[in-house]
């Protein structure tokens, strides 16, 4: 009996610790981590691969690296990446990369990070 392999899903967004300013990122972490949670409920492999606003990631090896570990059934690009006009371009350069780098997954987008498992369940059910 043959039995598929759950999907991957890797979810691409911004660490809420590396976001400079004047602000809590506890709750933006907790609403990540409830968002992670839907996938282990569901079964669905997931990881995470979140990048600084501090310049202590170099965005191109990180997220290309995560692109390329495995093979993706789709990748979520977070809101934080999104939602901003000042990362318009980091935007650019990690849908490009995904394009580049994993070129059969879905590409979803969540509308808040704990609605990622809904984003990504659009492309993997």
């Amino acid at each position: 009996m043959d039995v598929a392999p759950p999907p991957r899903v890797l979810v691409i967004g911004l660490d809420p610790y590396r976001v400079p300013g004047p602000w809590d990122p506890e709750p933006a972490a907790r609403a990540i981590e409830a968002g992670l949670a839907k996938f282990a409920e569901r079964g669905v492999g997931v990881e995470t691969c979140l990048i600084g606003l501090d310049g202590s990631d170099d965005v191109e090896a990180v997220v290309g690296n995560a692109l390329r570990a495995r093979p993706w059934q789709c990748v979520v690009v977070g809101g934080g990446l999104r939602h901003s006009e000042d990362q318009v371009e980091l935007l650019e350069r990690v849908v490009n990369l995904v394009r580049r780098c994993a070129p059969d997954a879905a590409i979803a987008f969540n509308s808040t990070p704990d609605s990622t498992y809904e984003a990504a369940a659009r492309w993997i059910e």
